[in-house]
């Protein structure tokens, strides 16, 4: 499936978190057709375990939901490491840092027309250490047992595709005893 030739790529918006292109590609069957692309610089998701056993959420305002939603600290990218980025969002959100971020995958979160590409960290070892948060968040965070946290997604009582996909993803480490993602 490369036979996709790009012809050009036009920036026709800049903004703070992305950009968006109108990118012209040549298709195998040798038609002209022409894609918006949000290019975006990356991004993290982190679930913060305490010592209890609990998942640290924040609750936000989202404008494409139009709603307040639960999730887990997440951020763009600024040029950092991912890891670096994991550890700093995590204190600006919940005000804890971590003794231990584990990467536990990556993905693509909406590749039919963006680039942005999201690095899942589990945080463990929580102590307070709070960096001050971006002066447009306003957060609730909660701490919710993984286990629940789990049962909400299943109960489809989360809207946040990144959390539950972190969620999913780090069931094994959330619940030890968990078979449902080693088969």
């Amino acid at each position: 499936m490369t036979n996709f030739r790009e012809l050009r790529r036009e920036t026709v918006y800049s903004g703070r978190a992305f950009a968006v292109e109108r990118v012209t590609f040549i298709l195998p069957d040798d038609r002209e057709r022409t894609y918006d692309l949000v290019d975006h610089r990356g991004s993290v998701t982190v679930i913060p375990l305490d010592a209890g056993g609990r998942i640290l959420f924040v609750t936000q305002y989202r404008l494409g939901a139009g709603a307040a939603l639960l999730e887990l600290p997440a951020g763009v990218n600024d040029g950092e490491d991912p890891a670096e980025c994991a550890a700093r969002e995590i204190r600006e959100e919940t005000g804890m840092a971590a003794g231990k971020l584990q990467l536990l995958g990556s993905f693509y979160l909406a590749p039919g027309y963006s680039n942005e590409y999201m690095h899942i960290f589990l945080a463990t070892d929580l102590h307070p250490e709070p960096l001050a948060a971006d002066d447009d968040e306003f957060l609730t965070v909660s701490a919710i047992p993984a286990a629940e946290a789990l049962a909400m997604a299943r109960r489809g009582e989360i809207h946040d595709g990144k959390t539950l996909a972190a969620l999913f993803l780090a069931e094994t480490h959330l619940l030890p005893g968990s078979q449902s993602t080693q088969n």
